[in-house]
């Protein structure tokens, strides 16, 4: 390295440091109380999450409430879900697996691998964005009839997923180029990277929907532009001065040997996100059969509920990850041991008030999203059971997001399967054989059932690995 790339790098930390964190180096991730390390970084994840949650649920409520069609409406782009999730699963497939991959080659003090990491995530994220749009653009239409919409609906899934496929590489760099800022303990600039573009999107919703009478397809329009301007942001950060590990142009060619293994990592992050297209796709076909439009509506409001629930789980995970990460590549096992005991009771702490509230109110839940009086009645009974296990489920989360924080891809892809495939998709077609008195119900029992035998196994399993792991590195 030359004596010019030494001194920017000494520059690189020292703004590092300086900027968010208050230390001299980048080891305040090995020495800062855990508490107050967790609550520095884990409140801006979780605030970016639930933020980031705006972009499509603040369309939904927004929809949901335009005079005459709203129910309907909301219907329809509630059928957009599933392909949606599939734009964030690919996002989080190179940046979830990227992002702690280079924080624990940053706990060995390995930056040149941990920069050519960032480097080849961003390009293999750039060629996906271009492949997805295409395919979007292309066949949305027959996708969308096959994830359950009606010749009542389908028009306002089309119209919105038209505008929509055109902002994908907006959508895709955001996401998964946002978890390398957070891992490197940017977490405030990463909230603000999501920041910028929801405040943007609560302004355009209305504008363009109301004002200039655009209905689904202006919610989809101010959902681009506002992704937009969060994609510019984050692309300025990470090929700036502020970033530890920087954007460098000798770093964008594909290499296998740097993109395979974070693939290999990001592959349970995006089955965990991909699945929720299969399972919605699952859910509105089961439902359309059982209970109709009004059914497929609820579950709309359901999923949204849901991503309420989930995303600020994910965003604990996240606040902690770079703290396992980077320890682990350290070999403090102690302190992950006590990253990982704190991290479990803040995500179960916030599981069981979140389950009470649904539980007491879940007609200001479902009010959130439809003026519809039949709509709203249906869904607080449908909220209740849809939602009955969610108190465990922060235990889920924690073991899942430790699994992939410490790199164990297959331990991590495993878990994820159980949950989705080998449980909840079975379920959701063998329950209505089993409850006939109130079939379309025991479609929506399926969630819980298979949450509380996911949990199970997933505590089990993470029990048993995780004391084999960090044996092995105190033995190492």
């Amino acid at each position: 390295m030359g004596q010019t790339e030494q001194e920017q790098d000494g520059i690189q930390r020292e703004e590092y440091s300086g900027s968010e964190n208050g230390n001299d180096n980048k080891e305040f991730l090995r020495t800062e109380p855990l508490g107050k390390l967790l609550l520095k970084l884990a409140l801006p994840t979780v605030a970016a999450q639930l933020i980031n949650m705006l972009y499509n649920i603040v369309d939904r409520i927004y929809i949901g409430h335009i005079p005459e069609i709203g129910a309907t409406a909301l219907t329809g782009v509630g059928v957009c879900m599933p392909l949606i999730m599939i734009v964030s699963a690919f996002a989080a497939l190179v940046g979830y697996g990227g992002a702690p991959r280079a924080s624990i080659f940053m706990g060995k003090h390995d930056k040149e691998t941990a920069e050519k990491i960032l480097g080849n995530c961003f390009t293999l994220q750039i060629m996906i964005s271009v492949v997805l749009t295409a395919v979007l653009l292309i066949w949305n239409r027959d996708f969308l009839m096959a994830f359950g919409a009606s010749e009542n609906t389908i028009e306002y899934g089309v119209n919105y997923m038209n505008i929509y496929a055109l902002g994908t590489i907006f959508v895709e760099v955001t996401l998964g180029m946002n978890a390398f800022i957070t891992a490197q303990g940017f977490a405030k600039t990463g909230m603000l990277s999501v920041l910028i573009g929801a405040v943007a999107n609560i302004i355009l919703d209305p504008v363009f929907i109301f004002g200039l009478d655009m209905d689904v397809r202006g919610a989809a329009l101010a959902t681009i532009i506002s992704q937009a301007l969060s994609c510019i942001w984050v692309v300025s950060f990470l090929g700036g001065k502020k970033t530890f590990l920087k954007i460098r142009k000798k770093n964008l060619g594909l290499t296998s040997k740097i993109i395979l293994p974070c693939l290999a990592l990001g592959v349970a992050t995006f089955i965990m996100q991909a699945s929720e297209s299969v399972i919605s796709v699952c859910f509105n076909s089961s439902l359309q059969k059982y209970g109709g439009d009004i059914a497929v509506g609820a579950m709309t409001i359901l999923t949204s509920v849901m991503q309420f629930a989930m995303l600020p789980l994910q965003g604990l995970g996240q606040g902690a990850q770079p703290i396992i990460s980077y320890c682990y590549g350290a070999k403090d096992t102690n302190r992950v041991r006590g990253a990982f005991k704190l991290l479990l009771k803040v995500s179960l702490g916030y599981s069981i008030l979140l389950w009470i509230l649904v539980m007491l109110f879940p007609g200001g839940f479902a009010a959130m999203f439809t003026s519809d009086a039949q709509l709203m009645e249906y869904t607080k009974t449908a909220l209740r059971i849809y939602m009955a296990a969610m108190l465990l489920f922060g235990i889920q989360m924690a073991c899942q997001m430790t699994f992939n924080a410490l790199g164990k891809a297959m331990e991590s892809i495993v878990v994820a399967v159980m949950r989705k495939f080998i449980l909840l998709i079975p379920l959701i077609y063998i329950l209505p054989h089993i409850l006939t008195s109130d079939q379309t119900m025991a479609v929506y029992l399926a969630e819980p059932v298979a949450d509380v035998l996911a949990v199970t196994f997933t505590a089990v399993l993470f029990s048993i690995q995780f004391k084999k792991t960090l044996k092995n590195v105190e033995t190492a």
